[in-house]
């Protein structure tokens, strides 16, 4: 069984609350990536259609022997395919390469303002969803305008929002709307990328006073602050470190000498102009 605790979403589906992801993990990695991920007790896969290892990940879901209960799979539908009939249409395509009947979560990858379609695009997912075919449907990448635009237009809140987050960019505006709305958080690179926040001279001294890692200090970071994240690595000594969370905590002064190291950096786009 995983140790892992869930979070509740807003449609009453739960989901772990630290998951794999396989952003960057080429298709003929994902599968050993992800059999390695779910023999070390993870049990939420999170993929993409951008990330091209749909089928490696089905691959490994498959031959984990697992019920299909106990795992909750995540995929997110591409910017060029954003639009109701086309939304429906990459659907069908993850679903095919994923092997499965359905997804647990389903997210809009990017909010593509200038392109203007994702109101029509969440109308596509509402349908996927009362198809039965998505347990739950969310975003990822959508600025505060953009959840209230859709939650204004829509019946449907996003149960989620899958945004870049890290000690250097907290987000505390965007989680708040999140609270407000009832959104979950999911944090994408939640380490940062490349080793720049793992080197900090604070996550070491806060690392060194508890006897663990930096990542494990910043992941224990994002569960104390509530977020659910998707720490991703292909080196199983790292997949199984990254799950080791749950055995302490972070004090007070450990989470605001972390907090102090929040400049705004942003490694990924811009979501108010990307696509």
């Amino acid at each position: 069984m995983s140790k892992v605790p869930d979070v509740a979403l807003n449609n009453g589906v739960t989901m772990p609350q630290l998951g794999f992801g396989v952003w960057q993990v080429p298709d003929d990695e994902a599968e050993s990536a992800v059999a390695t991920a779910l023999d070390a007790g993870y049990r939420s896969i999170d993929t993409a259609a951008l990330y091209a290892n749909e089928e490696g990940t089905g691959r490994a879901l498959a031959a984990s022997g697992l019920p299909r209960e106990e795992l909750f799979v995540t995929t997110k539908l591409w910017n060029s395919d954003q639009g109701y009939d086309s939304a429906l249409r990459a659907f069908d395509t993850s679903l095919g390469k994923l092997k499965l009947d359905y997804v647990d979560l389903y997210l809009i990858h990017w909010p593509q303002p200038r392109r203007d379609a994702y109101t029509e695009t969440w109308r596509a997912l509402e349908r996927i969803a009362a198809d039965g075919r998505a347990r739950a449907i969310g975003v990822s990448n959508f600025q505060p305008a953009h959840l209230r635009r859709l939650v204004d237009g829509s019946p449907t809140v996003p149960a989620v929002n899958q945004i870049e987050l890290h000690p250097q960019l907290a987000q505390s505006e965007l989680r708040a709307v999140h609270a407000e709305l009832g959104i979950a958080t999911e944090a994408w690179s939640p380490l940062g990328q490349g080793k720049g926040l793992l080197e900090s001279q604070v996550v070491a001294r806060v690392a060194e006073r508890h006897g663990r890692t930096p990542a494990q200090v910043v992941l224990r970071w994002h569960l104390q602050l509530g977020n659910v994240v998707i720490p991703k690595s292909v080196t199983p000594s790292r997949i199984r470190e990254n799950i080791d969370v749950f055995d302490f905590a972070l004090a007070p002064e450990d989470l605001a000498e972390l907090a102090a190291l929040d400049d705004g950096t942003r490694l990924g786009p811009d979501p108010d102009a990307f696509g």
